[in-house]
């Protein structure tokens, strides 16, 4: 089937809503990734065996099962036991949820990689343990994982179509919508691919221009 240029020019605007649906769902996830990353990431420092264990079990989990599995469980199966979740806060939480188990041992990986002598200095100088995380440690932390952050970023949008479970009307889900009413496969989905294409290149292009800020300043 030959690509009909026209025809792909007349359905970009019925893609465009789910290109904004994914752009927030990915946004609003990778927010709640990365604090609880971090966050995790933090409590993995106490000397609480109670919490490390806790930590460890929910980073064991989430990174060792299926992000489609996780997604039906909390779609479907919570509403089991009383909870029911809209479709869109159950793709933030499952994306968040999901990444937020990576990123947590990128910043433990980071944090632990900040040299004793700032440790040392920061509890020589009687900093709170606030100020010593988040004036001191943090920040120093930080900058490795630029990189690493972008990464994830961008996979997070390469993981939207299977959002398309949950019946999120996602970039995928409007692509796959119009080939089933039209039977023209070719143009929705290269549109879809070049949209995608249009989101992670800048994004990709951002982080990399924030770590030579960062490794400058």
């Amino acid at each position: 089937m030959d690509f009909d240029f026209a025809f792909a020019w007349s359905i970009l605007p019925d893609l465009l809503p789910g290109l904004l649906v994914t752009f927030e769902v990915v946004v609003a996830g990778f927010v709640l990734a990365t604090l609880l990353g971090m966050v995790v990431a933090v409590l993995l420092q106490l000397p609480s065996r109670l919490m490390t264990k806790l930590c460890q079990a929910y980073v064991a989990f989430f990174r060792n099962t299926p992000l489609l599995v996780q997604l039906y469980f909390l779609f479907f199966a919570l509403p089991l036991s009383g909870l029911t979740l809209p479709a869109m806060v159950t793709g933030v939480l499952g994306m968040g949820l999901y990444y937020g188990a990576y990123i947590a041992e990128a910043f433990r990986g980071a944090i632990n990689g900040v040299p004793q002598g700032q440790w040392e200095a920061a509890r020589a100088l009687d900093f709170s343990p606030l100020t010593q995380w988040t004036r001191i440690i943090l920040p120093q932390a930080l900058k490795p994982m630029l990189p690493v952050l972008g990464n994830y970023l961008i996979g997070m949008f390469k993981e939207t179509p299977l959002l398309a479970v949950i019946t999120i009307p996602e970039l995928f889900q409007a692509a796959k919508q119009i080939a089933g009413l039209t039977y023209r496969y070719n143009e929705p989905y290269t549109l879809m691919a070049l949209l995608f294409l249009l989101i992670s290149l800048p994004t990709s292009l951002l982080f990399s221009y924030l770590e030579r800020r960062r490794a400058h300043a």
